[in-house]
């Protein structure tokens, strides 16, 4: 179900996004976190478009993976935090969001021993 629901949100999120006059410069969904670097205008609170994206985002997969076809209330998709930078350190973002299954991986098997 990973799979398909990797190429699924994707799109959700460039949607979601682009609602709040946003653009998703980078991205990178793992299969219990997910990683995006996100151009948000002045305009918007950077608060007020990750939780636009993180609310509509959660109550959308409940309605169309949830067994049933409501809001799952009192339930959590997202944990709580993000991480928020300003302009200049796009480089560096970019490079570990791209390289962040490769480091997951390279965790997962430290751990086996």
């Amino acid at each position: 179900m990973y799979k398909e629901l990797r190429r699924y949100l994707r799109e959700v999120f460039r949607r979601l996004a682009e609602q709040k006059e946003s653009r998703i410069e980078e991205g990178h969904l793992m299969p219990d976190h997910v990683h995006m670097m996100i151009a948000i205008p002045p305009k918007y609170a950077v608060l007020q478009v990750i939780g636009y994206i993180k609310g509509k985002s959660a109550i959308h997969l409940a309605r169309v993976y949830g067994e049933r076809k409501r809001n799952f209330v009192g339930q959590h998709f997202w944990a709580r935090g993000f991480f928020v930078s300003t302009v200049g350190r796009e480089e560096v973002i970019r490079e570990y969001i791209r390289r962040q299954e490769e480091e997951d991986n390279r965790l997962d098997q430290m751990g086996l021993w």
